[in-house]
Order: C-alpha cells, then sequence, then structure tokens
C-alpha cells in the first residue's frame, strides 16, 4: 500500500491524466454504460469549475496580498505573449488562410492567447517558486488575454461578430467569476475566520490535489472532443503535434526571458501553463470548434513537462 501511495505521489499528474482518458472511452465504447454517460457528463461539466475555484481559493489563502507587486519578468513575458499573438494573426491576414490552414493557426492562436493557467501559482509554489509573484502575473495574463481576443478574433473569423465593448467585459466577467471571487473570499477568511484559514493552509498539497482531479476530468473532456471531431486521423495528429512544437516553444522562451531576470521557475511557468479551459472555450465560441483539439491536446503537452519539473525537483531534493 505504501508503495502505491508513494507512486501517486510522484506521478500524480501522469495518473490524472490516463484516468481522465481511460474513464471516458470506458463509459464512450461500453454499450452497457451508455445511459450512466450521458447522465454524468453535465454533472462533470458543472463541477469543473468549482474545482478550479476551490484551486484558487486554498492558493490564494497562502498568498501575502502585501508581496502582490509588478516584477521586471511579468512585462517580458507579457510583452512576448502580445508579440505571439500579433505574428499569427499577421500570418492568418497577411496569406488569406482558409480551410484546415486556418484551423491549425486557429488552434495556435488558441494556445497563445490563452491566459496564464489557474493552476501555474499551484505548481510555481511546488517547483519552489515565487508564489506572489505568479499569482500578480495571473491576473495581469488573463487582462492581456481580456483585450487581445475581442480586439483580433473578430477579424479572423467572420461569425465573431461581438461588439468589441461586449465581447470584452463577457471575458472579463468570466475572469472574475475564476480569480476575483475566490481572491475576496480567501481574504476575507484569512483576516476574519482563522481557525478555518489556519486548516485550509495546514493541509498539505491540497490545491496540488484539487488540480489533479479537475485534470482528470478536462482530459476526459480533450478525449472526448478528439473522438468526436469530423476530420481525418492524421490531420488531428498534426495538431497534436503542432500544439506539442508551441507547448516546448513557449515553456523554452519562458526560461531563457527568466534566465535573465532572475526567475526561471515563475517565467516558464507564465508563458508555458495555459489555461486551457478557457482556451478551449474561446476556439469554440468564437472560432473553429475543431480548432479546440489544439489546447485540448496542449493539455496534455503542458502537464507532462510540470510532471518532468517535479520529478526533477524530487529527484534534486534526495
Amino acid at each position: 500500500m505504501n508503495a502505491i501511495i508513494c507512486f501517486l505521489k510522484k506521478w500524480t499528474l501522469p495518473v490524472a491524466i490516463a484516468i481522465g482518458a481511460i474513464v471516458y472511452l470506458l463509459f464512450a465504447y461500453t454499450p452497457r454504460l451508455e445511459q450512466a454517460s450521458s447522465f454524468f457528463a453535465p454533472i462533470m461539466n458543472a463541477i469543473l469549475p468549482m474545482f478550479m475555484f476551490l484551486i484558487l481559493f486554498v492558493t490564494f489563502c497562502k498568498v501575502d496580498f502585501r508581496k502582490m507587486l509588478p516584477s521586471k519578468w511579468h512585462l517580458w513575458i507579457g510583452g512576448q505573449q502580445i508579440i505571439f499573438v500579433l505574428l499569427v494573426v499577421g500570418v492568418i491576414l497577411a496569406f488569406s488562410l482558409e480551410g484546415e490552414s486556418l484551423i491549425l493557426a486557429e488552434g495556435v492562436l488558441a494556445c497563445i492567447i490563452g491566459p496564464c493557467a489557474s493552476a501555474a501559482p499551484v505548481v510555481t509554489a511546488k517547483l519552489g517558486g515565487n508564489l506572489e509573484s505568479m499569482t500578480t502575473y495571473t491576473f495581469i495574463s488573463n487582462f492581456i488575454t481580456a483585450i487581445l481576443i475581442p480586439l483580433f478574433f473578430p477579424l479572423i473569423e467572420s461569425k465573431a461578430t461581438m461588439g468589441f465593448a461586449t465581447a470584452f467585459f463577457l471575458i472579463l466577467y468570466k475572469v472574475a467569476l475564476v480569480l476575483i471571487v475566490p481572491m475576496g473570499l480567501s481574504y476575507i477568511v484569512k483576516h476574519f475566520f482563522h481557525s478555518f484559514h489556519r486548516w485550509v493552509i495546514n493541509v498539505k498539497d491540497l490545491s496540488y490535489y484539487l488540480w489533479a482531479a479537475s485534470l482528470t476530468i478536462v482530459t476526459g473532456t480533450t478525449v472526448k472532443n478528439i473522438c468526436h471531431a469530423q476530420t481525418s486521423a492524421s490531420f488531428l495528429l498534426l495538431i497534436a503535434l503542432l500544439s506539442l512544437l508551441l507547448c516546448f516553444l513557449q515553456f523554452f522562451m519562458g526560461w531563457r526571458i527568466g534566465a535573465r531576470c532572475g526567475s526561471i521557475i515563475e517565467s516558464g511557468q507564465a508563458l508555458g501553463q495555459k489555461n486551457t479551459a478557457f482556451a478551449i472555450w474561446i476556439a469554440s465560441v468564437y472560432l473553429n470548434p475543431l480548432s479546440s483539439v489544439g489546447p485540448g491536446c496542449y493539455i496534455l503537452w503542458q502537464n507532462i513537462i510540470n510532471s518532468f519539473e517535479l520529478w526533477q525537483k524530487e529527484k534534486r531534493k534526495k
């Protein structure tokens, strides 16, 4: 039993990904479980935001709000995200991409324009990085995304006819539910409910395991999107490979910037670890729905990198 527990702690993220994929395939391709699959699908969709809310609430309970100040690396990483977005949108408009080429470009754009993951502070803390600095950039990244999406998406998709102000405030509203509300609640708990606050922060790795549970649900959703995609297997493979290259590129650029600013861990997670659930949503709503497979595959790649980083840290500790 101890060996199993040790294995699960060491490989939490890959196990969560594997469980999500296997459970979906089991329910989807077992005739007797078809009704159960239909019953649980809306429940899983409903509890996923709750998991993200709890993850951030637990994380923010550990934050010293007085230390949440802008840093030099925030400017460089935010600028890099904007440059990547401008390059992809420029290629789409300059070459008038359409068909499968446009879908590939939109998949890349969704992975780039998506904000820093809500769970990035969790991983940063596990890797020994600065939690407050990472949390600060999470807010900056979401604000950048809220401006870029309504500004550029109407240019590349004719169906994205929502006005700038409407789209801007819709995205800000969703961001507020995910970020501002748990932050405000954690502030209240930290200053007025001391016993409960001590209990939350004393549960070791609580936010990390909540994130692993949410990753299981997101992986199942990703596998579902891939299985129901109306295209060839070779094109899906191309999207997956492109998202893999993009994932490595963004982590690499983040590490390079961080090496110059003394924040390798924070910069790598800030640029490389994306809020893929949000990216899948914006791709489905504003772009070709098939482009959502790109950020769906990105989930797997970024968490494989995260798992490798955590494994390296444990190895160095030993």
